[in-house]
């Protein structure tokens, strides 16, 4: 298998098997393909796009990137909630308690800010002795006590996404559905949990400017997630 084949590929609007999707996600991770043979595959799925075998299989690849967190320790249904971010984003610091008080176990990893928008744990970091960077037994600990954690997300946790997304960064292939979807969801699965709720921003102070937009990538991240045999909605 060549990576030049693979840009070509998709570079005439074809699609990648999970194999070539598999070999270059892994190949990148562990530095075996250079910047510039992945950029150009990046450009090209910018143009092109993805089918969602596509992306539910690019998510998979980054998920298994790397350590799979394993949470059958806690009891009951473990659920997680995901904001795409925007201005004065704080539903996790009202919702997360709310649904622990109902005594359903919430175990939420949560991202620092991207962009404009303020991520959760730099809101949590702000109180002083408030500790984020748990341990997994901690973490699993603290949702059997009291029915909730919230903890930064570990570099171990689908390292070929934080590579990737570092690449887009750079070279402008952000802004791209199925990218974007992947990033997501290879996270939030990664992180053990049994269901997946995903609060899906609009509007000027958001990631997603237009309410197709924002529908678009529900959908797409809600397919991956049911795919995947994770109860998500949106």
């Amino acid at each position: 298998m060549r990576m030049y084949d693979i840009i070509l590929k998709k570079r005439n609007g074809q699609e990648l098997t999970r194999e070539e999707i598999k070999y270059v996600v892994n190949g990148y991770t562990n530095e075996k393909i250079p910047d510039y043979q992945v950029s150009a595959l990046l450009m090209s799925i910018f143009f092109k796009g993805m089918t969602i075998k596509e992306t539910v299989d690019l998510t998979e690849s980054m998920m298994k990137s790397g350590d799979l967190m394993d949470l059958s320790k806690i009891e009951g249904i473990v659920v997680d909630k995901h904001s795409t971010g925007g201005v004065g984003d704080t539903t996790t610091l009202i919702l997360a308690p709310l649904v622990a008080s109902c005594d359903v176990p919430v175990a939420k990893m949560s991202g620092r800010g991207l962009g404009h928008t303020g991520g959760t744990i730099d809101k949590l970091e702000s109180i002083k002795d408030f500790d984020t960077n748990l341990t997994v037994d901690k973490f699993i600990d603290n949702v059997n006590q009291i029915k909730i954690a919230i903890a930064g997300q570990t570099g171990i946790l689908a390292p070929a996404d934080k590579k990737l997304y570092a690449l887009r960064d750079v070279t402008a292939t952000v802004d791209q559905l199925s990218l974007i979807a992947s990033s997501i969801m290879s996270k939030k699965l990664a992180s053990g949990s049994d269901a997946i709720l995903l609060d899906v921003k609009v509007g000027s102070g958001a990631f997603m400017k237009s309410t197709e937009e924002a529908f678009n990538l529900a959908e797409i991240m809600v397919k991956i997630g049911n795919d995947m045999g994770k109860n998500t909605k949106a």
